[in-house]
């Protein structure tokens, strides 16, 4: 993304009047922010929606350009990239959510695109039995998924407790932020944000300099949920973020899973919930997890199904594309559709009719929870 483009999002999600609805709206109808502003006199032809206040507003775009040239030279100062939607760096699986944010702030190390992302969350107030769920998760799943990123909030309770022992582990981690980068909240966690720079990263939809605001952290857990391919709720009582959070994976296609605890305790209660009314899968150990996910790297079932199918793949009777999504399901035993969407860079709506093609043609198997696998 060019500054000019870059300048011109950023002047655009500072509009008030402009719903993020409507600047989707917008960008999908004229392509850039670029040529949203150069169009500026005619947006209501473009959206016959837009409020007078909205076209109002846009007269003070030169006050939001000031702001968003301030808001660059941060940027290019902290080492901070911004990430526009058509970006290649931006988060594919978010970007396909319906209420992705246009603009990502980040600073980091980590692919945001890579193979495996878990998101885990938790409430505030973590027992010791949340503790070593999170060591113990982590540690594990270190051993059986050496390349998973590891995605929270950098909230106190579970999220840092995750951060940390993905830290510990050598695993990549990230966190989703409520706030700029210019800052770290709660302060408490600024050495392990530091760390997390060097071994995975911050990410946030918000400009330096924006005011600590409750909302904020429930606008973010969409983004903590769209990033990742399942959401693990560690421990939660019967309201909180995590719930939230877990609602939002559910809606995005995502796989819920939640730890079980005793049913008198407070900060299992939530979890248990989750699972009674099957919102979420029980989860015990990470082994179970990855192999759930299509995660557990078996070369020699690998080897098989490539021999399995190999003339299948390049089989007449199957399309570039087509050949793509056979060739990303031999790699493993299973997938989720999000997943194939990243590695085939295939969009979901088009994925979804090509999957259902091969269906019919008896090279694909729909499983439960948005998953596929080849048929033997």
């Amino acid at each position: 993304m060019t500054d000019q483009e870059t300048l011109y999002m950023m002047a655009l999600t500072q509009v008030p009047s402009l719903s993020l609805t409507n600047l989707h709206l917008l960008i999908d109808e004229l392509g850039s922010a670029s040529a949203i502003y150069e169009n500026r006199k005619n947006l209501k032809q473009v959206l016959p929606s837009a409020s007078p206040k909205f076209l109002d507003g846009m007269g003070d775009f030169c006050n939001y350009l000031k702001r968003a040239e301030e808001e660059l030279e941060f940027c290019r100062k902290g080492k901070i990239r911004c990430l526009g939607l058509n970006d290649e760096d931006y988060p594919q699986r978010l970007k396909d959510c319906n209420d992705a944010p246009v603009l990502l702030y980040y600073r980091g190390s980590a692919n945001l695109n890579s193979q495996h992302i878990v998101s885990m969350v938790g409430t505030r107030q973590i027992t010791n039995y949340g503790k070593d769920l999170c060591r113990s998760f982590v540690r594990d799943l270190k051993q059986v998924c050496p390349d998973a990123l590891v995605v929270s909030g950098l909230a106190y309770g579970v999220d840092v407790n995750c951060h940390r022992a993905a830290l510990e582990q050598g695993l990549e981690t990230v966190g989703v932020l409520a706030h700029g980068l210019d800052q770290i909240y709660p302060r408490h966690h600024r050495e392990t944000a530091k760390q997390m720079v060097d071994q995975g990263g911050l990410l946030t939809e918000y400009m330096s300099n924006t005011i600590i605001d409750k909302r904020n952290f429930v606008q973010r857990n969409r983004i903590v949920a769209g990033v990742s391919d399942a959401v693990i709720v560690v421990e939660s009582a019967t309201k909180g973020g995590s719930l939230i959070t877990a609602e939002i994976a559910q809606s995005y296609n995502r796989q819920v899973w939640a730890f079980p605890g005793r049913v008198f305790d407070t900060y299992s209660s939530g979890c248990n919930m989750l699972i009674f009314k099957n919102k979420a899968s029980l989860l015990t150990n990470a082994e179970d997890f990855c192999l759930e996910m299509g995660w557990t790297d078996d070369v020699q079932h690998q080897k098989q199904l490539s021999e399995g199918i190999q003339q299948e793949l390049f089989a007449d009777d199957y399309s570039a594309e087509e050949q793509a999504v056979l060739q990303a399901l031999a790699r493993d035993d299973s997938k989720q559709i999000n997943v194939l969407a990243v590695e085939t860079n295939i969009a979901i709506g088009e994925l979804s009719s090509l999957l259902f093609s091969l269906e019919m043609k008896g090279a694909v198997q729909s499983l439960v929870g948005g998953r596929y696998k080849l048929r033997r």
